[in-house]
């Protein structure tokens, strides 16, 4: 198994879904499982690590626990390789990010709302998320706009 050197540490190349692929990561990323992409189902995600937090958000009417695997982890099992993290929903929606400062703002790929998985008719799969209740300095439009639901392919630019 090759291994290359992400965020100051080893990562192994990733496994194959075994469920059905619900994020597909492309672009400037060294490990991948399918091609010149790396494919994830649900279980894969959770692997990698979740994290959750309670916040409110311009959508929603009352704070929600969000839970999700963080977006810097998950470039970091990708091996990302770029600055920008540009995001793909179902009904084509697109915003780009900065790859930095993921980590400090704590913004996640969240898959669960109050500990159920959301369905695409209510925000999922998959939605971009911050902790707004914690880090105020986040409750501005340009965070607003990276906030995707539906999120479907993510590309590192």
């Amino acid at each position: 198994m090759a291994t290359c050197l992400v965020a100051g540490r080893a990562a192994a190349d990733l496994a194959r879904p075994s469920g059905k692929t619900i994020l597909t990561v492309g672009g400037r990323i060294r490990n991948t499982n399918d091609g010149a992409e790396a494919i994830f189902d649900l279980a894969m995600l959770d692997a990698l690590g979740n994290t959750s937090f309670t916040t409110s958000t311009p959508w929603t009417d009352k704070p929600n626990r969000w839970e999700g695997v963080p977006l810097a982890t998950l470039m970091a099992a990708v091996g990302a390789d770029g600055t920008t993290l540009r995001a793909i929903a179902l009904n084509d929606y697109v915003v780009d990010m900065p790859l930095a400062g993921l980590d400090v703002e704590g913004a996640i790929l969240a898959d669960r709302r109050n500990g159920v998985p959301m369905p695409i008719s209510d925000k999922g799969p998959l939605f971009i998320v911050y902790p707004f209740d914690d880090r105020p300095e986040l409750r501005k439009q340009a965070v607003y706009m990276r906030c995707a639901w539906q999120v479907a392919r993510l590309d590192v630019l």
